[in-house]
């Protein structure tokens, strides 16, 4: 976590694609940006430093702490209830898919069997509806998949703005914290007591809130 606003991971994990996107934007507009200063203006690197200060921050001054997200995504009772809530709809999209494929299956041999029996307009016509069955089963799956991330996302969302941000802004401030930054890859050492905050955030994330419901997803 880079800051006391920083996104949940599991919020992360699903918008991945748009912060690509993102990233992609601000490379081209640098790329432009840089092209366009060597165009004109003609400032040296030492002239353009002139806005800099000297001032820096003070290690002494600086009270730092980790939080693992990771951790919390796991960990946190809400955060486990959602993931399950979204396990249970995701479970009953497989029942389905099976229970209709299976539908499916037996219509195609049906088919086939008739090959012999029904003429060729007749055979065609049936051929095209069985297609156009798999493609709307194919397609309301797809759709009520999309809405199940949608109501998880929201519920994350959620979470975070009204119960999470709050408690690490909190603990932020009972800790008089100069800074928090996401421990997921960080490597503490032996005497970094008190650095890592994870189970104190966890602890007070479960004692504010231990379930939220999702929104139903569409189709449900």
């Amino acid at each position: 976590m880079a800051n006391k606003t920083q996104t949940n991971p599991a919020v992360k994990k699903y918008v991945k694609t748009g912060i690509i996107a993102a990233i992609v934007i601000v490379v081209a507009a640098l790329g432009i940006w840089g092209i366009s200063a060597m165009r004109g203006g003609g400032v040296t690197t030492e002239e353009a430093l002139e806005t800099v200060t000297t001032d820096a921050a003070n290690a002494a001054d600086l009270r730092i702490a980790v939080i693992r997200m990771d951790a919390i995504q796991t960990d946190a009772a809400v955060l486990k209830d959602l993931t399950a809530q979204r396990q249970k709809y995701e479970e009953q999209l497989r029942d389905e898919l099976e229970s209709r494929q299976k539908e499916l299956e037996q219509e195609k041999t049906e088919i086939e069997k008739s090959q012999d029996v029904l003429s060729r307009d007749a055979l065609q016509r049936r051929i095209v509806d069985y297609q156009n069955r798999v493609t709307e089963l194919q397609r309301d799956l797809t759709e009520r998949a999309q809405s199940v991330e949608v109501a998880f996302q929201k519920a994350l969302n959620d979470v975070q703005n009204e119960h999470l941000n709050p408690i690490i802004e909190g603990i932020i401030a009972k800790k008089n914290l100069s800074l928090v930054i996401d421990g997921r890859f960080t490597r503490l050492g032996a005497n970094a007591e008190n650095l890592d905050i994870t189970n104190e955030v966890i602890s007070a994330l479960d004692k504010k809130v231990s379930k939220i419901k999702m929104d139903t997803p569409q189709g449900f």
